[in-house]
């Protein structure tokens, strides 16, 4: 018994003086309790102390020392961190001589309901399998509660006790006429809008709120240079709460000393290299895609939290000319989308990335010129040398192959290109089949522009009996007849 007193002694002296989580285990290497410690030394080494009097005095850790056989540590950054791996682990392992982590009530976590088109932010102990998304846990309960109510004020989030109502013209009056002053954005807005504001609010949650942190400090100290400190200390309380709950955590894998740093490294690198006001939530990224001048399409793709969201795509056919021009049919495409954006009172996204170079940047420019809207940050990525081509007099930008925003850029630009070159693709496959009626005399433009549109497609088109194709306006029963034998014969060969 002395001599594994002396040993764990010995171990307890050698630890680090920093803050940690150790894990005490029995002599078959299960783990009988897990604590978080300050200063691990200190702690650990507490329970082998010659005296040990606050040992004595309770019977279930004196117990639990004596069939103490090893001790094991997980450095942490800081107590908050402490606390949280001390949880995770204690549900993980259910050491006998721990209770207060077993129910899993102990950190409170934010569930925001996306199954449902006006999701809310709840503050929840436990995680469902409901299709919400959790953030969390939050170490620190009443930092977490102050901040979210800001964040209703400063996004324009909805909470568990909000009741939309929804008007006759589609929108939603988010909020009654009395909070609805002190919340940020329109109370009546769109669906569509008020996603926005949640894919914000959620990005915050993830922790990477550092430039809200730093416009409160920064009105904190224009409100004490006025005089006003009754405000400069409310100020002073929400920053506080706000770097207490953001703090970046780490999530542990099961081999203790090993961490993997939080997602979002990409959007975060992307703002340091372009040098933006905020985090990019929402990206939009065009591409211009032809066959020789022919079928020339657009499209737009739409990434959330630097992740695809497929929901929101777009193609364009080119409507304003005939031709090759990449730059025109960037400027149109440009004008529509942002055009019927304005129209809606919907919000721009916050970077808009055209494939292309300054040709591309600069018919995008004029199309928000000619819109009369305020220019949103805007960039080109030129394929050639992989060149970031800035909106503003910047010189371009070439970034290390390893970067996480050029990678991010590339994948945004790939998936525009894929896209816009699937529907060029669908567009020429359904021309293909449509270009066989020209080989059937006696059908001239207008008559096989009314067969196509009564029926929607070449494929139910095949599929029609004569008594169904003398139903379209123009074709009597002899043609009828004709077409049905035509189609049957070439029908093998051509789809």
């Amino acid at each position: 018994m002395q001599n594994r007193i002396v040993e764990l002694r010995k171990v307890a002296r050698a630890l680090p003086q920093s803050s940690g989580v150790y894990l005490m285990k029995d002599r078959l290497g299960h783990v009988i309790y897990v604590g978080k410690a300050k200063n691990l030394k200190r702690r650990v080494g507490s329970y082998f102390q010659g005296s040990r009097r606050f040992i004595r005095s309770q019977p279930k850790i004196a117990a639990m020392v004596e069939m103490v056989r090893e001790v094991a540590v997980v450095e942490t950054k800081n107590e908050t961190e402490a606390l949280l791996l001390e949880g995770k682990l204690i549900k993980e392992y259910k050491p006998k001589y721990n209770t207060d982590f077993i129910d899993d009530k102990q950190f409170l976590m934010v569930s925001v309901d996306f199954q449902n088109d006006l999701p809310r932010f709840r503050l929840c102990r436990n995680r469902k399998n409901d299709g919400a998304h959790y953030y969390g846990p939050f170490a620190q309960a009443g930092f977490l509660r102050s901040t979210l109510l800001e964040m209703r004020k400063k996004f324009g989030i909805l909470l568990s006790d909000a009741k939309p109502v929804r008007l006759k013209d589609g929108r939603v009056r988010l909020y009654d006429d009395v909070r609805a002053e002190i919340f940020a954005g329109h109370n009546e807005t769109t669906v569509e809008e008020y996603r926005s504001r949640v894919d914000e609010a959620c990005f915050f949650l993830e922790g990477k709120a550092k430039s809200w942190l730093k416009e409160l400090r920064e009105e904190m100290n224009k409100r004490a240079e006025k005089m006003d400190f009754e405000r400069a200390a409310e100020l002073r309380d929400l920053s506080d709460s706000l770097s207490q709950t953001i703090a970046k955590t780490r999530r542990f894998t099961r081999g203790f000393p090993n961490a993997v740093e939080s997602e979002g490294e990409d959007l975060t690198d992307l703002v340091e290299c372009l040098a933006l006001d905020r985090i990019p939530v929402v990206i939009e990224c065009f591409d211009v895609s032809h066959v020789s001048g022919t079928f020339v399409v657009a499209s737009m793709v739409r990434f959330v939290r630097g992740k695809p969201d497929p929901r929101s795509y777009r193609r364009f056919k080119i409507r304003s000319f005939q031709g090759n021009d990449d730059f025109k049919a960037m400027e149109e495409v440009i004008t529509r989308r942002y055009g019927r954006l304005l129209k809606e009172g919907t919000r721009f996204p916050d970077l808009v990335v055209v494939d292309g170079g300054e040709g591309q940047v600069s018919s995008a420019k004029g199309a928000f010129a000619s819109l009369g809207c305020p220019l949103p940050p805007l960039i080109g990525l030129a394929k050639r040398e992989e060149t970031i081509v800035f909106s503003d007099r910047r010189e371009g930008l070439k970034l290390n192959a390893r970067s996480p925003a050029l990678r991010l850029l590339q994948r945004l630009r790939d998936e525009a290109h894929r896209f816009a070159n699937q529907f060029n693709a669908d567009l020429r496959s359904r021309r293909i089949r449509e270009s066989v009626l020209d080989d059937f005399s006696g059908l001239g433009e207008v008559r096989k522009k009314a067969l196509l549109a009564y029926f929607g497609s070449m494929e139910k088109l095949k599929k029609a009996s004569v008594e169904d194709l003398a139903e379209v306006e123009g074709i009597g029963p002899k043609i009828a007849r004709r077409l049905n034998l035509f189609l049957r014969k070439g029908k093998s060969s051509w789809f």
